[in-house]
């Protein structure tokens, strides 16, 4: 089995190294020629415009996939004339425009926080006079990370954000007064066979998230089977193959839907060393028509995100029940160059040892 994978960052070098073990040979295709998947696989080095190059990738292959949403429709399209593409084209396009996604979950019956879409400073004082304040200004596509983002929390700050993000396709999000960030994570085999990993408490800081926890706690029989039905609505509707993560919002025991990954996500990267089967395998074997592997848990799991720098690596694989993915990438301020999987039977160990970690990674 021969597959294609269109991205080559760290999803794409993680979606390699669970392929090869199970029979999958993988290619990445990434423009950038020191992309980090390229050091664990083959690697064509070309731009996603480039036709002839994308043509040659497809050739032999039997299924392409992507690790990054924003690949653009046209190389989709390409590819679709050799071979399958996995997740489709629908799931790609309403994951790379935040109003389709947001219809999409509407669509679906899927409750979000209120939004509104803005195109002119106009819009901008109607929308916010409907959705009311504090609110959120987004680019509607691109964007992640905190990236391309504003908040409002008075009439005054209107100017200010049309100035910054004025000229994109907007859309404006109300807040909502959440308890806490989860994600669900699902994968949807060729067949229409659906696993369910528990869902993760997911902890953010200057938009970028540091820490994930699962399962999560004080998580209700009640709140997994909610999350779940938003998942398999939202997969149904797109006929999904593959992993999908819904970042969501609990609220008073309800969960409203935020954003989509239409692949594998950082917060279910805890499923390399605390899970039965890997997000990354599993969507492997999606893709591939394969099987799908358990999504039971081998204990409890937490993930410490490494940004900007790695501290004490020596010192980290001293702890107990921690395991350190390093993703080849050079450090600079942002960048996410790693993470490090804690895995423990007793929650009060959990914490202790993801404390540890994060002293050590963090400066905490």
């Amino acid at each position: 089995m021969r597959a294609g994978i269109l991205g080559g960052g760290q999803l794409g070098r993680m979606l390699a190294l669970a392929a090869h073990p199970i029979g999958i040979e993988t290619t990445v295709y990434d423009p950038a020629p020191d992309a980090c998947a390229g050091q664990v696989t083959n690697h064509i080095a070309a731009a996603f415009e480039d036709a002839e190059m994308l043509s040659s990738l497809v050739d032999g292959l039997d299924v392409v996939t992507f690790e990054w949403e924003n690949v653009p429709l046209s190389a989709a399209e390409i590819v679709m004339k050799k071979a399958p593409l996995r997740p489709n084209a629908k799931a790609l396009a309403a994951a790379q425009d935040r109003l389709s996604e947001k219809t999409l979950f509407s669509e679906c019956g899927v409750e979000t926080a209120p939004f509104r879409t803005v195109d002119s400073r106009e819009h901008l004082k109607a929308a916010v006079q409907e959705v009311g304040l504090p609110a959120v200004l987004k680019t509607r596509r691109l964007g992640y990370d905190g990236k391309g983002q504003f908040v409002l929390r008075a009439p005054a700050d209107e100017d200010a954000a049309w100035e910054a993000l004025g000229g994109s396709p907007l859309i404006l999000e109300g807040f909502v007064a959440f308890q806490r960030e989860l994600s669900v994570i699902c994968v949807r085999g060729l067949d229409g066979d659906e696993r369910f990993y528990p869902l993760t408490e997911n902890h953010h800081r200057d938009g970028i998230l540091r820490l994930s926890i699962a399962p999560a706690p004080r998580l209700t029989p009640e709140l997994q089977a909610a999350g779940e039905e938003i998942a398999r609505k939202i997969a149904r509707r797109l006929d999904y193959t593959g992993v999908l993560a819904i970042e969501l919002f609990e609220l008073d025991g309800r969960l409203l839907a935020n954003e989509m990954a239409t692949r594998v996500h950082n917060s279910g990267h805890w499923t390399i060393d605390g899970a039965v089967t890997s997000q990354f395998e599993n969507h492997m074997r999606a893709v591939c028509g394969l099987p799908l592997g358990s999504t039971a848990t081998r204990g409890l799991s937490a993930m410490v995100n490494l940004i900007g720098t790695l501290r004490g690596s020596k010192e980290v694989l001293a702890i107990e029940g921690a395991h350190l993915h390093l993703y080849g990438k050079e450090p600079r301020p942002g960048r996410k160059i790693g993470h490090v999987n804690v895995v423990a039977e007793d929650e009060g160990v959990l914490r202790q040892r993801v404390a540890a970690v994060q002293r050590l990674v963090e400066g905490a």
